[in-house]
């Protein structure tokens, strides 16, 4: 199950992040029935995130947290974290649109989780 939790306040595509998270997943083999948590967020709770976990000072793009292997569909993979703030200052870099941005960021942080 693919959870998209978000502030009202950022604008989120949450039915073109889903499709595109579940072919990004069952290209890889793993059931869209896994527990994967997408959490928007802003600079302040992000900085917080990243200076508690990785001792980086920063609001970081996007970070992942990994709780349990995907081989079990009733084992959650993970939780990524994307600040929305920083989504559209790289989109605005690269002048890609947000959307785009966005999944990027959000696929880049389930390979680590599936890389750890």
């Amino acid at each position: 199950m693919i959870n998209i939790i978000s502030s009202s306040r950022y604008k989120i595509n949450r039915k073109k992040i889903t499709k595109e998270l579940i072919e990004f997943l069952n290209k890889r083999g793993i059931s869209e029935d896994s527990n994967l948590n997408v959490i928007f967020v802003g600079r302040i709770k992000m900085k917080q995130i990243a200076t508690r976990y990785k001792k980086e000072p920063v609001a970081l793009p996007v970070l992942s947290f990994s709780y349990g292997q995907p081989e079990k569909e009733d084992v959650p993979i993970g939780e990524v974290f994307i600040c929305y703030p920083q989504a559209i200052l790289l989109a605005a870099e690269r002048e890609k649109r947000v959307d785009d941005i966005i999944s990027f960021l959000v696929q880049h942080g389930i390979e680590n989780i599936l890389n750890n």
